[in-house]
This record gives structure tokens, C-alpha cells and sequence, in this order.
């Protein structure tokens, strides 16, 4: 499985996300703490800057190599401030099914509309009820999809939900997660597909951030061959934020600084990047986390996934 992780903030130095902290993204590519497996198989970011020439639109960088040994990576790291960031390190089970390339490199985005999604999980046996999915998604977004990815397809099916995808508030973007992850659910039950598969989303446009913990069919996996059986897929796979300030070194360890009440920064991660997690809250199971700074501080609401 995946790792990945979402900052909505003032500008921060990407490599205080990526290569600093104690458990920072491009270390659990190597060393995740919370799942023993590794994430060999690609980096990719977007990050947004409001002093960039067009701020609507990110810094966009993907890679297949490892990102530990990405120079041009931490050398970018070192010098850009970005105001939002969306990265992923990808993960995934050894098959010879498997298509390691930069267009199946999280996040995915679609021409015509702003927004980015990564995803950390697995849709089990997709190809046998994709085209069932296609008929959901609109042609201008299906023409786009270049890979051979479960996480491209939930990418096309979200921004399908949207009226608008160029403008949207926080509440229809919500709901249109809801929705994509309804329609997934159907047509699993049409293919007669009741095995365990996680989804977690990280979605953002650089001014909303949404983080989704989900998983279809928990608890359910085939017995009669266990070696096939991925261990990510034993357990609910791990969601995790905290709020605060500054996100940095303080007072000789990495955290955010400030009570939440003050706070201008949220980070939502696949797991904690500090050593102490003690200000961190984990995302509860079927939980989605929205992040709207469209007012002076970040507003952070929570509610159960309900399907």
C-alpha cells in the first residue's frame, strides 16, 4: 500500500514535509512505521504556491524512481515554499500485473478541472466491472485516463460528480466523494465482489483539502489461497491529522506549534511524520475530514461515511 499526505497552510519549505522530519513522507517510502510494507514504485506531488505566476494551478512533479535518491527531488525541496501540498509514494504488492510508470504516479488531475487526488489502497478485481465504472464517468475525463490504475479511475469518477468542476464548495465536494464511493460500492455488489479493499483519499485544489478513510467489504478475504492475501488488507489502513502552526523544529523535535483554537495549518497523513504523536488525531474508520480556508483560518470539519 501507498503513503501519502496533504498540508493546507502559510507557505512551508517542502523538504520540512518530505525529507526533514522524524517520519517524513520520502522516509516511509523506505521505513513506513504504521505498515510493513515498502513504497517502491514511484513519487509524485503537487504543490501549489499563492506568489507563483498562476496560482491557481500547481507545481507538478512525478518521478519512478526512488525518492530517497530523487537529487532533483530534494534539491527542488530546498527551495520551493508551497502553500499546499499533495504527495504520494506509491506502493504496491510484487506482481507481474503491475505497471510501474509516470502515468500511473499519484496524484491524478484532469484537464478542465482544479482539483488533485491520491489514493492509499486497493480496489479488488476492478477490470471485472471498469467498464461499469466508465459509464459513470463523463467522456471529456475518460478520453484523459492515460493508466492502468484503480486510483485514476476513482479520480475521473469524483470529478464527474462535480456540476461545476472549476468551481464547487466544500459541502458538494463532500458529497461528491459520497457519491463516487456509492457508485464503486454498486458496482462491486453487480460483480459479485465482496473482498476487502481499502480506500483512502487525499483530494485538494490548493484551497480545500478533504481526507477519506474507507474501506469496502472489511473483514472479508478469499481463504482458499492465503499467501495472495496483501497484510494491508488484514487492518483498516491508517488517516491521520493534526492542526497548529509554523510546522517545524521546535524546542528539539518536529511539530506544529499553538493551540488549535489559533491554528493556520493542518496536516492530514497517512501517518504521523513526528516522533511524538500525542498531537496528532487519528481519522476514525468511515471517517472523512475537510479542510475549507476560503475564511481568515482554516475551518476543519469530520463526519461518518455513511453509504
Amino acid at each position: 500500500m501507498c503513503r501519502a499526505l496533504l498540508y493546507l497552510g502559510p507557505p512551508v519549505l517542502l523538504d520540512h514535509l518530505l525529507f526533514q522530519p522524524d517520519s517524513a513522507l520520502v522516509r516511509q517510502s523506505l521505513n513506513p512505521r504504521m505498515l510493513h510494507l515498502l513504497n517502491l514504485a514511484g513519487f509524485g506531488m503537487l504543490a501549489w504556491d499563492r506568489d507563483s505566476a498562476d496560482p491557481v494551478l500547481p507545481y507538478e512533479y512525478r518521478s519512478t524512481s526512488l525518492p530517497v535518491f530523487d537529487r532533483n527531488l530534494k534539491a527542488l525541496a530546498g527551495k520551493v515554499r508551497a502553500s499546499c501540498l499533495l504527495a504520494h509514494v506509491r506502493g504496491v504488492a510484487y506482481s507481474t500485473d503491475v505497471t510501474i510508470s509516470l502515468q500511473n504516479t499519484h496524484p491524478f488531475t484532469f484537464s478542465g478541472t482544479r482539483l488533485g487526488l491520491a489514493h492509499n489502497g486497493d480496489l479488488h478485481r476492478i477490470a471485472d466491472y471498469r467498464d461499469d465504472l466508465a459509464r459513470e464517468v463523463k467522456p471529456a475525463f475518460r478520453r484523459q485516463i492515460a493508466g492502468t490504475t484503480d486510483s485514476e479511475w476513482i479520480a475521473a469518477l469524483l470529478v464527474s460528480r462535480l456540476a461545476d468542476p472549476l468551481a464547487y464548495a466544500a459541502a458538494e465536494l463532500e458529497q461528491a466523494v459520497l457519491d463516487t464511493l456509492d457508485i464503486i460500492g454498486a458496482a462491486r455488489h453487480r460483480a459479485g465482489i465482496a473482498t476487502s479493499s481499502s480506500v483512502n483519499l487525499f483530494i485538494s485544489d490548493g484551497e480545500l483539502a478533504l481526507g477519506v478513510r474507507h474501506c469496502f467489504d472489511y473483514g472479508r478475504y478469499a481463504t482458499h489461497e492465503p499467501s495472495r492475501v496483501n497484510e494491508a488488507n488484514l487492518r483498516y489502513l491508517s488517516l491521520w491529522y493534526t492542526l497548529g502552526r509554523d510546522f517545524g523544529w521546535h524546542e528539539g523535535e518536529w511539530k506544529m506549534i499553538g493551540a488549535e483554537d489559533a491554528a493556520d495549518a493542518v496536516i492530514i497523513a497517512s501517518e504521523p511524520l513526528t516522533a511524538d504523536h500525542t498531537s496528532w488525531i487519528e481519522v476514525p474508520e468511515y471517517g472523512l475530514i475537510c479542510v475549507d480556508r476560503s475564511q481568515a483560518r482554516p475551518r476543519v470539519t469530520a463526519r461518518e461515511i455513511r453509504l
